[in-house]
């Protein structure tokens, strides 16, 4: 299931946004980087029982929502802005508090996270995002429909509101238990932290 995972690592360092990255030499280390801390222990902080508990309890809420429920439900979240009572909800959840704890012990290196269930939808947040509903983007789709050991890097993006160079890197979830894939978790990861 791993054979893919260079692939993508050649593909985000070629991508237009890479190449912008290619001029410093701090681009050269940015694969493997990523690679080696989401393999490592970004993959522990995500077997945290809370956090498997908040995957699991949401598949069971959410078990066999259609399109169109989704769709409205992400309708809502958006509607309601990052002060709207959904994102409120989430980010009030003991799951949501133990990755915003995550994020500050990370000293800079971790900008969010972001826990999805089985549909795609957060389960857990570091931060209000803009949507609800993630099961469309590749967060998930390279993860989760990939099974247990799918890792996924996007590209280098600048954030404006760090005003630094960052990416997303996004695992798949496992049971514990039965080894199941249960979710998936992105983390945004600072490029000048990672390589500092």
């Amino acid at each position: 299931m791993r054979s893919w995972i260079p692939a993508v690592l050649f593909g985000v360092v070629l991508s237009p946004m890479g190449a912008m990255a290619q001029s410093t030499p701090k681009a050269a280390e940015f694969g493997p980087k990523v690679l080696k801390v989401a393999q490592g222990e970004l993959q522990t902080w995500i077997n945290d029982p809370v956090i498997i508990y908040a995957i699991r309890e949401q598949n069971e809420l959410y078990s066999g929502l259609s399109q169109k429920k989704i769709n409205r439900l992400d309708k809502r979240w958006v509607k309601g802005g990052s002060r709207g009572p959904m994102v409120g909800d989430l980010l009030g959840r003991q799951a949501s508090i133990i990755l915003r704890d995550r994020r500050e012990l990370s000293n800079g290196l971790i900008n969010e996270i972001i826990v999805m269930d089985a549909l795609g939808l957060n389960a857990a947040i570091s931060d209000a995002t803009s949507d609800f509903y993630q099961g469309d983007e590749a967060k998930y789709l390279e993860t989760y429909l990939r099974g247990p050991d799918a890792v996924h890097i996007g590209e280098l993006e600048f954030d404006e509101s760090t005003q630094k160079v960052q990416t997303q890197v996004s695992l798949s979830v496992t049971d514990p238990d039965n080894g199941d894939v249960i979710g998936a978790v992105t983390f945004g990861i600072s490029l000048d932290a990672l390589t500092n």
